[in-house]
């Protein structure tokens, strides 16, 4: 379960106040798959990770676009980011994290 491997989670409003931006732009930025949310007491969460030096992610856009061209939806790309992959060795964003973007989505277009 995603809950129990993201160490620190974000509301949209601390997400915005990480950013420096609005809510709003923080709802545009899931809404353009540069940062996703999960539900967690039907309250959507951010992983406190995909923001690092007042950006998101920056591998996490094209392999969220990737996964969804693939035919995952959002539940099952963030499944997939958290659930150990063999390929990688790791967990998908566990790589991403690490600066790992290639062969994280090599691993994914496996999937198709």
């Amino acid at each position: 379960m995603i809950t129990n491997k993201v160490s620190s989670w974000l509301t949209i409003d601390q997400a915005a106040d990480l950013l420096e931006t609005s809510p709003g732009k923080v709802r545009r930025l899931i809404d353009e798959h540069f940062l996703f949310t999960y539900r967690i007491d039907k309250v959507p969460m951010i992983p406190a990770d995909l923001i690092i030096d007042r950006e998101p992610l920056s591998s996490i856009h094209g392999t969220l676009i990737l996964l969804n061209d693939l035919g995952l939806n959002r539940d099952e790309s963030i499944t997939w980011l958290y659930e150990m992959n063999a390929e990688l060795g790791t967990e998908p964003i566990t790589a991403l994290l690490a600066g790992h973007k290639a062969p994280v989505r090599r691993a994914a277009q496996g999937l198709g």
